[in-house]
């Protein structure tokens, strides 16, 4: 296994940790948007996501896709489907961009049109 070693252009250094430090890998993973509003969103995931964490979420919003950042209010399983759990999860958009904002807007704006 190779390790990370500095170049002699790079200014910082490491050392070795006095013992084990956790740590986690933020990797996207699949999600449908079962709702959505200015504020949030229902997602349904094959994962468990845990209550008031923070995620980045990538949305597709017809032409468009933004990232913003999302915090879990509340999670449940729903079922099995294909031997694997699903949950429905809420999440509370935090901070949006202003660029985010607006497509997020322009978006519910032209779901909710189209129910009229």
């Amino acid at each position: 296994m190779a390790l990370f070693r500095p170049t002699a252009s790079d200014d910082s250094s490491q050392v070795a940790t006095l013992g084990p430090l956790e740590g986690e890998v933020m990797v996207f993973q699949p999600m449908l948007i079962k709702e959505i509003s200015i504020g949030g969103a229902l997602v349904e995931t094959r994962f468990p996501l845990h209550l008031n964490s923070l995620h980045d979420l990538r949305l597709e919003l017809g032409p468009r896709s933004v990232v913003v950042k999302g915090r879990v209010v509340h999670s449940q399983t729903t079922g099995v489907e294909e031997g694997v759990e699903v949950y429905w999860t809420g999440i509370e958009f935090v901070e949006p961009s202003a660029h985010a904002a607006a497509a997020i807007t322009e978006f519910f704006g032209s779901l909710s049109a189209g129910r009229r």
